[in-house]
């Protein structure tokens, strides 16, 4: 990239120009936040189980007595050796936010569809100590649209952020 090189006048103006547009986006973004949050709720009317270090829990149980469950749908297949490198590295940023989400009343919990005993593994190779659980031999993945059978990748469209699109791009 070549970028002009200017006098400090011109860049201030530059700069205080672009600032207005990142203002205006946070404001944007923050209006988009508070429509998310204020979101109606579905019920989960179906009894998902799911494989822990401590034996089998509930969907219930994963809140583990805080009001609010963030799910991280962490990209790790039942045949993969290593997880999403993006999943991995936000991954990376998780065990340090962890208290603070607790102290705001949440509790965080990455799922993947890998079988346990591959989840751990891989947990200790890249020392992360966050919850990881696994969806192994349920719908749970399926059921939210984030993983797809061989029957629905052979569709000509798959369910996937909310919308129907191509099965090769339900990874955009």
């Amino acid at each position: 990239m070549q970028n002009e090189v200017v006098s400090r006048e011109q860049w201030l103006e530059a700069r205080c120009a672009l600032l207005l547009k990142e203002k205006e986006a946070t404001r944007l973004r923050d209006s988009v936040n508070a429509q998310r949050l204020a979101l109606p709720w579905v019920q989960v009317d179906k009894d998902y189980v799911f494989d822990t270090p401590e034996g089998k829990k509930s969907l219930a149980d994963l809140f583990d007595g805080r009001s609010q469950l963030l799910i991280y749908h962490f990209m790790l297949g039942p045949d993969w050796d290593a997880g999403c490198t993006g999943c991995s590295f936000l991954s990376d940023h998780v065990d340090g936010a962890l208290p603070h989400l607790n102290h705001h009343d949440v509790t965080w919990v990455a799922v993947s569809r890998a079988p346990l005993d591959k989840i751990a593994a891989y947990k200790r190779r890249m020392g992360w100590k966050f919850p990881w659980v696994s969806s192994f031999g349920s719908d749970f993945n399926f059921d939210y649209h984030v993983s797809f059978s061989p029957e629905d990748l052979a569709k000509d469209k798959v369910f996937y952020n909310f919308t129907p699109m191509p099965p090769d791009n339900a990874n955009d």
